[in-house]
C-alpha cells in the first residue's frame, strides 16, 4: 500500500508539471531577451498601478480590451485594443489612431473621446457583479429565513449590515434620517472594500487606487450632502456666528468666514477622494518597491526577507482594505449627519 501511495504521489507530481509548463513555455518567449534588459522596477510599479486598455493577467497572456472611440471626423468606432499591438507586442497606430501611455489620439494629435472599457471599468463591473450576487444571495436569505436565525452567506454578511446601520449611519445621522442614506452606505462600504480585495489579487486592477474612481465616489457624496442639506445646514455657511453678535459687528468677519465656509464644503469630498487613493495605492506601490529589491541586488538573501516581509504586508493590506472602507463609510455618514442636523442655536 506504501508503495502504491507513493507511485500515485509521483503521478500527481508529473501530472502538475505538465500542466505548469505549457504556462511557462508561452509566459517566457522572450525570456532571453528579457534578461538582457536591466531590470526597471519603475515601469513594473507604473504598469500595475496605472490604467490600460488591455488586461496582463500573466507575462505572455494578455486579455485586449475594446477600445471605443468617438470623434466628429470618424463617429463612434470600436475594436479591440490588439490592433495597437505588433507580433512583437511593440505600440504601432491603428487605423489612423496612435496610443501613448495609454492615451489615444488621432495621429495628427488631434483629440479623440476615449470611452474604452479599460482595465479598471472591467474591474468596476467584476465588483458590481460581486455586489449583485452576493447581496442577491443575502436578500433571498432574508426572504427564506423570515424570523429565523440566519444561514450561510446570510449569517457572515448580517453583523456587517447590522454595524453599519447602528454604529455608522444612526449614530452619526440620527435615528430619524438615517435610513434614507442606509442604501448608500451599505453599497460604498462594500464597493470599496470589494474594490480593495480585487486589487490585492495578483494581476488584478488597481481600481480603488485609481483617482477617477475615488472622485467619482466623493462626488456623490457631495451631491447627495448638499441635495439633503437643511435650512439649518445652509444657514450656517451663510451665518456661522449665529446670533452671538449683531451684523453690525461681524460682517467684517464674515468677509473671511464665508471664504471658509465655501471652501470647507469641498475640501471634505476632496478629503474622501485622496485618502482612499493614496493609502490603496502607497500600499501597493510599497509591496511591489519590496519584492523589486531581489531583482534590483539578485540576491537570494534579499529574496527571501523581501517576500516574508511583502507577504506580512499584503496581509496587513487585508486590513486596511476594510479600514479604509470603514473610513469613507463613516464620514460620508457624518457630512449627511450634518446636512440633516438640527438648530443648534
Amino acid at each position: 500500500m506504501t508503495q502504491r501511495a507513493d507511485i500515485l504521489k509521483i503521478n500527481k507530481f508529473l501530472l502538475i508539471i505538465a500542466l505548469i509548463m505549457p504556462v511557462i513555455t508561452f509566459a517566457g518567449g522572450d525570456g532571453e531577451k528579457r534578461s538582457e534588459e536591466a531590470f526597471d522596477p519603475s515601469e513594473l510599479i507604473n504598469h500595475h498601478i496605472s490604467d490600460a486598455h488591455s488586461w496582463e493577467i500573466f507575462h505572455g497572456f494578455t486579455v485586449h480590451l475594446p477600445v471605443i472611440l468617438y470623434s466628429e471626423e470618424k463617429g463612434l468606432d470600436i475594436f479591440l485594443s490588439s490592433g495597437f499591438y505588433d507580433e512583437q507586442h511593440n505600440i504601432i497606430p491603428y487605423n489612423g489612431y496612435e496610443m501613448h501611455h495609454e492615451h489615444i489620439s488621432f495621429e495628427n494629435g488631434d483629440h479623440v473621446l476615449d470611452l474604452s472599457i479599460t482595465k479598471n471599468v472591467l474591474f468596476l463591473f467584476f465588483d458590481a457583479a460581486l455586489l449583485v450576487l452576493i447581496f442577491g444571495s443575502v436578500a433571498r436569505g432574508y426572504k427564506k429565513n423570515t424570523g429565523k436565525a440566519p444561514k450561510g452567506i446570510q449569517s457572515f454578511f448580517e453583523p456587517l449590515i447590522v454595524f453599519i446601520r447602528d454604529d455608522i449611519a444612526r449614530a452619526n445621522i440620527g435615528e430619524k434620517r438615517y435610513e434614507r442614506f442606509l442604501p448608500f452606505l451599505l453599497t460604498v462600504f462594500f464597493f470599496i472594500w470589494f474594490g480593495n480585495l480585487l486589487g490585492l489579487l495578483p494581476g488584478a486592477a488597481n481600481l480603488t487606487g485609481n483617482i477617477s474612481v475615488t472622485l467619482v465616489l466623493a462626488c456623490i457624496t457631495l451631491i447627495i450632502t448638499l441635495l439633503s442639506g437643511r435650512k439649518t445646514y445652509w444657514l450656517h455657511i451663510v451665518d456661522p456666528l449665529g446670533k452671538s453678535m449683531p451684523w453690525a459687528g461681524k460682517i467684517l468677519l464674515y468677509f473671511i468666514l464665508w471664504p471658509v465656509e465655501i471652501i470647507g464644503i469641498f475640501t471634505k469630498p476632496f478629503s474622501l477622494m485622496v485618502r482612499l487613493f493614496a493609502n490603496i495605492t502607497a500600499g501597493h506601490i510599497l509591496i511591489l518597491s519590496i519584492l523589486s529589491l531581489a531583482f534590483i541586488f539578485k540576491s537570494l538573501v534579499i529574496g527571501v526577507v523581501g517576500a516574508t516581509f511583502a507577504m506580512a504586508m499584503n496581509l496587513l493590506e487585508l486590513f486596511v482594505a476594510v479600514l479604509q472602507a470603514y473610513v469613507f463609510t463613516m464620514l460620508s455618514a457624518l457630512y449627511f449627519g450634518q446636512a440633516v442636523e438640527e438648530a443648534h442655536y
